[in-house]
């Protein structure tokens, strides 16, 4: 099967452009709804940290370090760089006695608008903690001081991991498909779309033993904190607080998004295979209206489906549509 037409652009009454690519909606039992190919192979990328947290928490890492909800949300996060989040991670690293200069996600400029002007204004250059991927690998530092591993916790075969691809093939239920470098320099291991939703209807629906504790301890992290997994101005941050504690919702690089439905026992993956951001916002977006969670006339839903398209001054230009067949 291939990729699904999933949201179009319209202006001036013609379809402008069609962003296809693969959904799943599962649960315990398998596939509840998908569109396109769920054996699609695909990067993750983000949307999968709270898989890679698995370890941090199963492992005991995370209890013995103090760990609470708002650092569970950060090792989740690929958060703005704003203040919340950039104080929190700083201290988190200096409780466990490291700095910045431990991690190793590299450094780039906050998204953060304040904490972006204030670097630039003040000539300073970012660090590391800055990086918006820094809350998961103060994680990944945190489980790597309980596991006495090397310096280099970002590497294919150093303890840290391999635990997070135990998680990952395990959740997932399935054989890591290959695994490539992500932004942050860690490994980021491949799947099918269909394992992807897999995984997150085991965090929606968890058992009644040591994983199923730590993927609810970290949806709940999520839930309760939606400021610290992305930031103001985010859709992962808005249409969590528009939900209302509904669903946790975490975003990938490359246009994928992943939903955990903790009420409902469903998850939910999806990937645009354009990699544009715009096509898997709006197809999060359709999908939880289709669900019934969020109503099409809210101010989120709007902002990233069902309102209009508007220029520089203001004047609609278009707008977005789910495509036909696709959730209406």
């Amino acid at each position: 099967m291939t990729e699904a037409r999933l949201i179009e652009l319209w202006r001036g009454g013609l379809l402008e452009s069609c962003h296809r690519g693969h959904v799943v909606i599962a649960d315990a039992n398998g596939i509840v709804e998908a569109w396109g190919d769920p054996g699609a192979v695909i990067f993750p990328r983000s949307s999968c940290k709270m898989i890679q947290a698995l370890p941090l928490v199963e492992s005991g890492a995370a209890d013995a370090a103090g760990l609470g909800p708002e650092h569970l949300a950060l090792a989740c996060a690929s958060h703005n760089g704003a203040e919340i989040h950039t104080r929190r991670v700083g201290d988190w690293l200096a409780s466990l006695g490291l700095s910045e200069t431990d991690l190793r996600c590299g450094s780039h400029l906050p998204n953060d608008p304040e904490a972006r002007k204030a670097l630039i204004c003040s000539d300073s250059a970012p660090c590391q903690v800055h990086n918006n991927c820094s809350g998961k690998h103060a994680g990944f530092l945190t489980l790597n001081r309980h596991l006495h591993g090397g310096s280099e916790y970002v590497e294919l075969a150093h303890p840290v991991q391999k635990a997070v691809r135990a998680a990952f093939e395990e959740v997932t239920d399935e054989r890591a498909a290959g695994w490539g470098i992500d932004g942050c320099s860690a490994p980021n291991f491949a799947c099918t779309v269909e394992g992807l939703a897999r995984a997150m209807a085991s965090f929606a629906a968890p058992g009644a033993d040591l994983r199923g504790a730590a993927q609810t301890r970290l949806v709940q992290a999520m839930i309760a904190h939606p400021e610290l997994v992305a930031g103001e101005g985010r859709a992962c941050t808005e249409l969590m607080r528009a939900l209302g504690g509904q669903a946790a919702l975490k975003t990938g690089a490359e246009a994928v998004f992943v939903g955990i439905l903790p009420e409902r026992g469903l998850g939910i993956a999806l990937k645009i295979v354009d990699g544009g951001t715009r096509g898997a916002e709006a197809a999060i977006t359709a999908l939880m209206i289709h669900l019934g969670l969020l109503d099409a006339e809210h101010p989120v839903a709007r902002k990233y489906l069902s309102g209009p398209q508007v220029n520089w001054r203001g004047k609609v230009t278009g707008e977005l549509r789910r495509a036909k067949g696709f959730p209406q």
